[in-house]
């Protein structure tokens, strides 16, 4: 779920237009092992975000699509839907939804870089992403730390409709 600057409303309004957020120098942009997520998955993910000493509990549900791209939904644990993005495989960033705490624009700058960071294809990034196991990251910015531990990956073609940045029409 690679990601993320958030508190309750004020702070990250405050974070998202703050030039404070900068990415500071990497740890340590060690590369992940090639290869180490299969091209067509589910991976489903844990996550501990700290900002300014507090500690917010999250979940992520990652497809990956060798055709369509990368989608991640970062939810609360046992509640609402906090940001919901889409990479498509040309490196376009659709933010499906976002909520007050996680803000188009920081969605786009910090969970999508993270995202491709960890998952991304190319062989190395100049993320601050420390690889600590094959299921287990860090991710060290000026503003925030998120630990993300990967749960679960279930191997398969995803839904194509995951990967459609048009939005449907409700009836």
């Amino acid at each position: 779920m690679g990601v993320w600057c958030f508190d309750s409303g004020i702070l990250l309004s405050a974070l998202a237009m703050a030039a404070g957020c900068a990415t500071a120098a990497p740890l340590n942009s060690a590369p992940r092992a090639a290869g180490s997520f299969p091209a067509d998955a589910l991976v489903t993910q844990r996550a501990l975000l700290t900002v300014r000493g507090r500690q917010f509990a999250l979940n992520g549900y990652l497809a990956l699509s060798a055709a369509g791209g990368k989608r991640l939904i970062v939810t609360q644990s046992f509640g609402p839907v906090l940001a919901d993005v889409l990479v498509k495989r040309d490196r376009t960033i659709h933010v499906m939804r976002s909520s007050p705490m996680f803000r188009p624009a920081w969605i786009r700058r910090y969970v999508a870089a993270d995202l491709e960071c960890i998952f991304g294809d190319a062989p190395a990034c100049d993320g601050p992403v420390r690889m600590l196991s094959a299921t287990h990251y860090t991710v060290q910015r000026r503003c925030y730390k998120l630990d993300l531990e990967i749960v679960q990956t279930q191997p398969g073609p995803q839904s194509p409709e995951l990967f459609n940045e048009t939005p449907r029409a409700t009836p």
